[in-house]
């Protein structure tokens, strides 16, 4: 798979913002991309160091509207922690 094909989008969540402290970042990645093609795609497309890649599924949740129940989508997350010093400049706040 491409660099591209690989990350889709970074979490912008509470926890992930909180990640940002101690050097981590955190996307939403292919579901059956690996730990090392995930660090590979980061390295190339932001140009840092990676010190560890972390990976979690995340389940689909319920959701009811009235009578509907319906799902979220599931997808793959993973959690990044850069070497000391390093940081990705598009994604700063």
């Amino acid at each position: 798979m491409q660099p591209e094909q690989i990350l889709f989008e970074p979490v912008i969540t509470e926890k992930a913002l909180g990640e940002k402290a101690f050097g981590g970042y955190v996307f939403k990645v292919h579901p059956k991309a690996t730990k090392i093609e995930v660090k590979m795609a980061v390295e190339k497309v932001f140009k840092v160091k990676i010190k560890s890649v972390n990976t979690v599924m995340v389940r689909p949740k319920t959701r009811i509207r009235g009578v509907q129940v319906g799902h979220t989508s599931h997808y793959k997350k993973a959690y990044i922690r850069l070497m000391p010093g390093q940081k990705i400049e598009e994604l700063e706040v």
